[in-house]
């Protein structure tokens, strides 16, 4: 593999994992739910506020790693490992984005709050498509998706669906558990419909957008295999 083909396979997965990043600190922004993969670390956070959002993230991708190679045995391909270093580089960049976004006032008008939701959820497909198509280095979430897909042999944008509402109810039960509310520790809010609209929109989203993304960036890829 030239180093040029490296270069570039990996300079548009990066931008997946910045974009998504920003995705991310919009959602927060919003002040309507976070995105439903970050809401396990976000709740975990505000149990145990010592350790950030980006930490509890990477943790959870390992997490992730774990139980991909528990589905594919001996199928688990070495270079799946590069989600190690992606999940630390995304975990650190979600805590650089909301750092980012901290320094503007939450937003209070609620179309603004629904635009900002929306705009996190075109950030979101875009920037996950961007990792698929560099075929670089890729979340654990989104190769997770990618493993159910393959394995029940259902459409990638369907089983993003079911994974991010499996995220939602998981954060649901410990935000009960740990502080008797579903929606957040009573001051920071995790989850509200902002949430529902990233995690049921999202996968919705990715017909829309993957193939304006796959003609922008799909022959950047293909023009150097």
């Amino acid at each position: 593999m030239r180093a040029k083909q490296i270069a570039i396979r990996y300079g548009i997965s990066t931008l997946g994992l910045v974009i998504v990043a920003l995705g991310v600190g919009i959602s927060i922004k919003s002040n309507l739910g976070i995105s439903p993969p970050s809401c396990p670390p976000t709740i975990l956070n505000l149990r145990w506020e010592g350790i950030s959002v980006g930490t509890f993230t990477w943790m959870m991708h390992l997490v992730l790693i774990l139980l991909q190679m528990a589905i594919l045995r001996k199928k688990f391909r070495l270079e799946y490992l590069m989600q190690i270093p992606a999940a630390f580089v995304f975990g650190y960049m979600c805590d650089a984005a909301i750092w980012l976004f901290d320094a503007f006032t939450p937003c209070t008008s609620y179309p603004a709050q629904i635009g900002l939701c929306l705009l996190g959820v075109l950030l979101t497909a875009i920037g996950i498509k961007l990792e698929v198509v560099g075929k670089g280095w890729i979340l654990a979430g989104d190769q997770t998706v990618v493993v159910l897909s393959d394995t029940l042999q259902k459409p990638f944008s369907t089983m993003k669906v079911l994974f991010d509402v499996a995220f939602v109810l998981i954060t649901v039960a410990f935000s009960w558990f740990a502080f008797g509310l579903l929606t957040g520790n009573g001051t920071t809010v995790v989850i509200r419909e902002g949430t529902l609209i990233l995690a049921l929109l999202t996968g919705i989203c990715m017909r829309l957008t993957d193939p304006f993304v796959e003609k922008l960036f799909g022959p950047m890829v293909s023009s150097h295999e």
